[in-house]
């Protein structure tokens, strides 16, 4: 029998082109999922190493394993976990979910009929349950993502970048012809690309995210929200795999002291304190100041766009943006006026 080809069909207004924005990752957690799903052979296989053996993803990762073998619609970790970076904090969101967002979320997912029954006691979001969920993600992320997390995240921001400057410099024509032209084709005003089943997207003038993704194998993925269609939904796309670049590698020797001449030593040491992400007590600890003197750091940083501030439970954690990269000799500083780090969750469509 033919197998029969389906095509994600994305419809823009003038209105959406120009509120085409960029992110650099959909988070950790939903990264974790797409990792599992690769090695569990739902995705075509990356590139990147797993360090994962078959027995030990059985025996850790079993209930959330068994929510992704049902071949069609799994749990959209990015809806849940938002798109933090950091496992800890996907996991502290995913156990303070509102049981009607969980209950939401986890109403249509597709399993095997032999899983049937966990999937429905966890779709009530009880704590018993979300705990064991919680406990199968850490076991994913550490045998599958966290060996190379830390370079992941740094090559997922220069690609980010390199889309905001594509832009920048092409227009949205020359940057959809040359985004992924293997999985995209542009037909101006119409998207195409590849995907499990037939969907027809109009957007309605709320634009559209773009984010790289580096587990995600060779496809790409709509995400939106069906609880808040204000919100701009996201198309992921494979990142650019290689060599990635990052704040000191190869030809940003020269940044540190050049930026410690523009931004003065004390606040370039809490920049790049910030790549891997840092709290304010912890960026006190780290430069030897009060929590106030680094506060008003941090303020600074913001108000120049060189960093993100998120509120995480009783913290608040601050994260480099692309121009910060940038600026540490990681990439290409996108255009003034673009946003950096647009948070934005949602289920596949």
């Amino acid at each position: 029998m033919q197998r029969r080809h389906f095509v994600l069909r994305i419809h823009f207004t003038t209105a959406d082109l120009e509120r085409i924005r960029f992110a650099p990752t959909v988070g950790v957690a939903a990264e974790t999922c797409y990792a599992l799903e690769t090695v569990t052979g739902r995705r075509p296989r990356v590139s990147h190493e797993t360090h994962a053996g078959r027995r030990d993803r059985e025996a850790d990762t079993r209930p959330l394993t068994s929510l992704l073998e049902g071949g069609g619609i799994g749990p959209d970790l990015l809806a849940l976990a938002g798109d933090t970076p950091f496992i800890d904090h996907a996991v502290d969101n995913l156990l303070q979910v509102s049981d009607s967002r969980w209950q939401a979320e986890f109403r249509n997912i597709t399993v095997r009929r032999r899983y049937a029954s966990w999937a429905h006691t966890v779709a009530t979001g009880r704590l018993k349950e979300r705990q064991e969920l919680v406990a199968a993600l850490r076991a994913c992320h550490r045998l599958l993502v966290a060996p190379s997390w830390n370079r992941a995240r740094s090559e997922l921001v220069v690609t980010s970048t390199r889309h905001s400057d594509l832009m920048l410099g092409g227009g949205v024509d020359a940057f959809f012809r040359e985004l992924e032209p293997k999985l995209i084709r542009w037909r101006r005003p119409v998207l195409e690309a590849s995907y499990p089943r037939q969907v027809e997207v109009r957007l309605q003038g709320r634009g559209l995210v773009i984010t790289p993704t580096l587990f995600a194998g060779n496809a790409v993925s709509f995400l939106w929200d069906p609880l808040d269609i204000t919100q701009a939904p996201r198309l992921t796309v494979p990142a650019v795999h290689g060599t990635p670049t990052a704040p000191g590698s190869a030809g940003s020797e020269g940044a540190p002291a050049s930026l410690g001449a523009l931004l003065g030593r004390t606040r370039a040491a809490a920049l790049r304190e910030t790549v891997e992400g840092a709290s304010t007590t912890e960026l006190a600890r780290k430069l030897g100041m009060s929590v106030a003197a680094a506060s008003q750091h941090t303020a600074i940083l913001r108000n120049a766009r060189l960093i993100t501030t998120s509120r995480r439970g009783g913290s608040v954690l601050h994260l480099i943006t692309p121009l910060g990269v940038a600026l540490l000799g990681g990439g290409t500083p996108p255009t003034p006026g673009a946003p950096d780090n647009p948070t934005r969750r949602g289920p596949r469509a």
